[in-house]
């Protein structure tokens, strides 16, 4: 007979996480709280660890990217519309000069 693999939500891990790098209890004590294996916890702990600086430095790129993305969009956007007055007023000196 075979057992199902439970699935955890990314917030149940968080919170299991956060929990064991606080140290209040033990992965022991944390596995029996919340019904996982303790090795899984020390997974998910160092999952977290590894993974924190990523989330401060998404954020503020994040951020900084896009508002240059925009800026550079208008820009781009500024520049055809240049191009196309420029390219109406040749137009209409070609159709005088022809």
């Amino acid at each position: 007979m075979s057992r199902q693999r439970k699935i955890h939500s990314a917030a149940f891990k968080a919170k299991v996480a956060v929990a064991a790098v606080k140290e209040v209890e033990t992965a022991s004590q944390l596995a029996s709280i919340h019904g996982v294996h303790p090795t899984q916890i020390h997974q998910w702990k160092r999952q977290l660890l590894d993974g924190a600086e990523g989330v401060f430095s998404v954020g503020v790129g994040a951020k900084r990217s896009q508002a240059e993305e925009q800026c550079s969009t208008a820009e781009l956007f500024e520049q055809i519309g240049r191009l196309k007055m420029e390219l109406e007023w040749l137009k209409k000196k070609v159709e005088r000069v022809g």
